[in-house]
């Protein structure tokens, strides 16, 4: 059992998906735009043709799921999401610096009484993220 987190953007979800991809090391294992629909399914109503209907990131043995929607979310309200390394300070550094990069960093990323690296922001989408490092 796995557990993928699915974040849903109104209208940036293309734009998310590529950040993430770089920032993470990713690769897009999946890409279904609403066009994409087969003819003889219900219209999904006003929605914008070229909006990502679904998208799956892949990064190590992780995957991050990814749409667009009509409905109105406020972002990073709803889910932290949180990356752990072990022993791997340059990533943890080089994560944290790509991740957040146009965000609000609330926690620097720096060693902790729990001995890793720890730090806290919310991207340049508003999703919440929280970095820690085992050292």
């Amino acid at each position: 059992m796995h557990l993928h987190p699915y974040l849903h953007f109104n209208g940036q979800a293309e734009q998310a998906l590529n950040f993430y991809r770089e920032a993470l090391d990713g690769q897009i294992a999946m890409l279904m735009r609403y066009a994409d629909a087969p003819k003889d399914v219900p219209s999904m109503g006003g929605i914008d043709p070229n909006w990502v209907m679904h998208a799956r990131l892949t990064f190590g043995a992780n995957a991050l799921m990814i749409s667009d929607t009509d409905r109105q979310m406020a972002p990073g309200q709803q889910i932290t999401l949180s990356i752990n390394l072990e022993g791997d300070t340059a990533a943890a550094e080089r994560v944290f610096a790509a991740l957040s990069a146009g965000g609000q960093v609330t926690v620097p990323l720096s060693k902790t009484f729990w001995n890793a690296l720890f730090g806290c922001f919310s991207d340049k989408f508003g999703i919440s993220w929280m970095v820690n490092c085992q050292l």
